[in-house]
């Protein structure tokens, strides 16, 4: 015992009643007394506290920090910024793991590298043999004066976020970094941890403050963890565990690096990287695993296997080293397994939680034979008998947050659903927000609208029983038609006086969308910002003959830039096109509007694939190179998916070669403000990265973008820089009110036309080119990007309705626009007065847009979405810029500019203020209040509906149907 080494925390296990082992030569807690099923458990669902003091820490600074740690580790560590890490390898000549490690960069003058305890003084001793080849390089072993503890699970952040006296927890996404202090002490916290868990965190600090933020995190709720849970919770994660899927395999042989998975991104060969330890071998592997990727499996001889998740189907539990075996040959060892607890859950999707029950599984990891594929059925050898098991894809997923959610499956692979899980009645169900339509036509009940009879007020019940009425007057009148059908043709085989199966569902879905369309436009409050009714004149020119037909065309040089058509019978819609690019440059006061594109995502994709076809305009042999960087709003600061590298993006931006990563900056945001641009800190940002693309425009909106100041910086360094305003939702408050984007230097506008905008589902792009202009080619590019490079049938009935409500827009932009800007502000500042929590600035009014963005409560979002909806208010949850994902979301994005269009006001917009206040705060049923109110408020303003100038036609319309 006295040989051992000891943490900070030693005494504080053991006063909690911690059984002790040898760890690596440290003296650890391996369990405590409620035992490893339980404290695995209470991570996945509360927050486990692990002292992990015991691994190894080590300080590089110097000159040569970088150099040596490019050479000596298989990541990038070039690219890394301040308050990033990553995950690393320290790799032997020939390719295998001398150890795995974290490599932190808190600071600009060292970097943190964090090893495993075990192998601490080997790496220690490694390092310093290769220390000797840089001159300016200093190392420093913070083992013993740095403590480490690791806080893991989905209360992880409340925990800590109550605890933070300054500065703010990193960033949400894995590996970020940020320094705050607690209780007055300086602790550097890491978004990282070896549990699975979405939401973690790992904190390093000075060994004399250790024990005393030990003991804050369990005053807030945080469990002690042993070694047990700990191995548990790595193993449902599939992580490695140094000594059994990297060192040797059971038959004595190193395991090659790229056998475990992770290596994929623990390995860089980066051009900047240059040479390092085993880089040869590690390429000859990872050529192998290319090979194995494509079911290739020649020339795999640097990587003969590969470690797999496996689940055990049969009888027994897999422990490291049993023997694995497919069709009665051996292919390989299992490395790690055990029984691991998990959570139950009840509820489907989104709504799904744990329940309170727990069950049990058996699963490992195994080096198997490169060609044993998912989904293979294996033989283990467990104590002599044979047990049989399945390779999977995953034991666990963590891409919900907060939770971390165990996967089961089934001996033939398949993964094993909750008893509970509904989703084949799911899928049906979104048809039509009602139920499940497979049901009988003549007694299905929507689901939806039973829920809601007790909150709709009485005319909604009055209008269903009408129009039930009228569709079996319909019944029976097609009932008639037939038996008189039967009796002039006796020869025919008798018909049955019922509807038949196919008239049901018919019936069935008729039935459903008029309840639905009755209780979305009559009884509903909708408060989603990215939708709008459109007019009556819209929707029926929507339905008119041009809806289904195809207008393709294009403009030949040849013929002077004359657009010709494929198809004949195009003179109408030609018109309405070209009528609709002439309103809407008169909308936006540019010179080109392309108009074909039929949504925003469509929009954005035809840009970035024009721009990449302009910028190869010189060089069409070559492969075309993509664009080389990009300013953006990242996704969790409400920038649109369309521009992010996980959305439409993706196949248009280069990889950074720095980085490795796709070559996109993010707009730095004020610190007391997420959802402002810090323009200051934007003009470095341009300098260094001179940016040949910048995208502006957001999802979650309150302000204008600085279109202007950041076009003062672009020409002020030189660029030729492109600068792109995605306004899909602002699109509609496009003028002197908001923001002029073309008067503020954009040389491109894209959007969506059905949300401020209140048009029919479409997309546009606009831009301000002349003919003269050098830039011209690219509106050229945009032009044959949407077609033919997007689009064939674009959606021509929808562009008649486009065209109507442009009218409507640009007649009544300016009032429409004032009233939204004013009830925005009135509703954010109602909310506020009951003491909601509004984003924004309240000396600011809260919102320049149409947005208003409340506070509900971390993860409670689709909660309290839910319940609004059961109350007939709609409204959208969205994770904040300090949430980790849409699952955590908690805040309510809400639009004023639908109920705007319906009549109301600054004081209706204060009625509903109240109404969400009593409902969410309050956890009242305000149903029966809200379709009161909006009944109040049943006739479209802003549009032509009720001119008497187009009275009548309407009728005419109708009567073509």
């Amino acid at each position: 015992m006295s040989s051992l080494n000891r943490t900070f925390f030693n005494e504080k296990h053991r006063d909690l009643g911690a059984t002790m082992v040898d760890f690596g030569g440290w003296d650890m807690p391996v369990q405590y007394k409620k035992g490893v099923i339980h404290e695995h458990l209470s991570t996945r669902k509360h927050a486990g506290l692990f002292d992990v003091s015991h691994m190894g820490r080590f300080i590089i600074s110097g000159e040569d920090a970088l150099p040596f740690l490019q050479r000596v580790l298989s990541n990038n560590a070039a690219a890394l910024e301040v308050n990033e890490s990553q995950y690393t390898i320290i790799p032997d000549d020939n390719g295998f793991a001398i150890d795995d490690a974290y490599l932190y960069r808190f600071n600009q003058e060292n970097y943190l590298l964090v090893v495993n305890a075990s192998n601490r003084e080997k790496d220690w001793n490694h390092f310093r043999e290769q220390a000797e080849k840089f001159n300016d390089l200093k190392l420093k072993d913070q083992t013993f004066d740095m403590g480490m503890l690791s806080l893991q699970g989905p209360e992880s952040r409340k925990i800590m976020n109550d605890l933070i006296e300054s500065g703010t927890l990193p960033i949400p996404l894995r590996n970020n970094l940020s320094e705050v202090t607690i209780a007055g002490a300086k602790v550097f916290l890491a978004r990282t941890g070896y549990t699975g868990d979405p939401i973690g965190f790992e904190l390093f600090m000075d060994k004399d403050e250790a024990v005393a933020i030990w003991e804050l995190l369990i005053s807030k709720g945080a469990e002690p963890i042993g070694l047990g849970a700990r191995d548990t919770l790595r193993l449902e994660a599939s992580l490695p565990l140094y000594g059994h899927e990297f060192g040797d395999d059971p038959e004595g042989n190193p395991i090659p690096v790229f056998a475990c998975p992770l290596a994929r991104f623990a390995v860089s060969f980066a051009q900047q990287k240059g040479d390092f330890i085993g880089k040869n071998a590690l390429s000859d592997q990872f050529e192998a695993l290319k090979r194995i990727t494509d079911f290739n499996y020649s020339d795999i001889k640097a990587l003969p296997r590969v470690i797999v998740p496996v689940a055990i189907t049969g009888k027994g539990i897999a422990r490291a080293g049993c023997e694995v075996y497919r069709d009665g040959t051996l292919v390989g060892f299992i490395t790690s397994g055990t029984m691991v607890p998990c959570w139950t859950t009840k509820g489907d999707g989104i709504a799904s939680l744990f329940s309170d029950s727990d069950d049990k599984r058996a699963i490992a990891t195994a080096l198997v034979d490169a060609d044993v594929v998912q989904g293979s059925k294996l033989e283990i050898k467990i104590r002599k008998k044979m047990s049989t098991g399945i390779v999977v894809p995953y034991h666990m997923r963590a891409e919900a947050p907060p939770f971390a959610r165990a996967i089961m499956w089934d001996e033939s692979g398949r993964e094993i659903k909750p008893e509970n899980s509904d989703s084949a009645n799911m899928a049906v169900d979104g048809v039509a927000g009602y139920g499940n339509l497979e049901q009988s036509g003549t007694s299905v009940i929507p689901t939806q609208a039973q829920t809601q009879n007790q909150v709709q007020a009485q005319t909604q019940n009055q209008v269903q029983a009408q129009t039930q009425n009228q569709i079996q007057t319909q019944t029976q009148n097609q009932i008639q038609t037939q038996t008189q059908n039967q009796t002039q043709n006796q020869t025919q085989t008798p018909t049955s006086l019922s509807p038949s199966q196919s008239e049901e569902k018919m019936i069935a879905l008729i039935k459903k969308a008029i309840d639905n369309t009755t209780w979305r436009q009559k009884d509903c409050i909708n408060l989603i910002p990215s939708e709008q009714t459109a007019s009556s004149f819209a929707r029926m020119l929507s339905i008119m003959d041009p809806s289904g037909r195809y207008a393709e065309h294009k403009k030949v040089k040849a013929f002077h830039d004359h657009e010709v058509f494929y198809y004949q019978g195009t003179e109408f819609i030609a018109e309405v096109e070209s009528l609709l690019i002439k309103e809407l440059c008169t909308y936006l006061g540019c010179r080109n509007v392309e108009s074909r594109v039929v949504s925003g995502q469509m929009a954005n994709s035809a840009v970035f694939s024009a721009i990449v076809d302009y910028i190869n305009r010189a060089d069409r042999k070559s492969e075309q190179r993509r664009i080389r960087k990009i300013i953006n709003n990242h996704i969790l600061n409400g920038g649109h998916l369309s521009a992010q590298p996980m959305g439409a993006l993706r196949d248009f931006v280069a990889r950074d070669p720095m980085t490795e990563k796709p070559a996109v900056v993010n707009f730095p945001v004020c610190k007391d403000n997420p959802y402002r641009i810090d323009v200051d800190a934007c003009q470095s940002l341009i300098e260094i990265h001179k940016p040949e693309l910048v995208i502006f425009g957001k999802s979650m909106t309150l302000y204008p973008e600085p279109v202007a100041q950041i076009r003062k910086m672009v020409e002020s360094a030189g660029l030729s820089t492109i600068i792109m305003y995605d306004m899909a939702h602002v699109l509609g408050l496009a003028g002197p009110h908001f923001q002029e984007p073309f008067k503020d230097g954009a040389d491109l506008v894209t959007g969506s036309t059905h949300k401020t905008f209140f048009g029919t589902q479409r997309g546009i792009i606009a831009g301000n080119y002349d003919t003269e202009d050098v830039q011209f080619p690219l509106w050229e590019a945009i032009e044959r990007r949407a077609f033919p490079g997007s689009v064939s049938n674009h959606h021509l009935g929808t562009m008649l309705g486009l065209l109507a409500s442009t009218y409507e827009m640009n007649h009544f932009k300016d009032s429409y626009q004032k009233q939204v800007i004013a009830n925005a502000r009135a509703f954010a500042s109602a909310l506020s007065d009951l003491g909601m929590p509004v984003a924004g600035e309240k000396a600011d009014g809260f919102t320049h847009t149409h947005q208003v963005i409340l506070d509900v409560g971390y993860a409670k979002g689709a909660e309290v979405a839910d319940f609004l909806e059961k109350n007939n208010i709609i409204v959208n949850y969205q994770a904040t810029p300090e949430e980790e994902g849409f699952t955590a979301s908690g805040a309510l994005r809400m639009g004023v500019s639908e109920m705007t269009r319906f009549g109301m006001k600054e004081n209706d917009f204060q009625q509903i203020a109240q109404l969400i206040h009593d409902a969410v705060n309050g956890r009242k049923s305000v149903g029966e209040k809200v379709s009161a109110f909006r009944n109040n408020f049943q006739e479209l303003h802003f549009c032509f509906d009720r001119s008497e100038h187009l009275s009548g036609f309407m009728d005419k319309l109708s009567s073509l149907l």
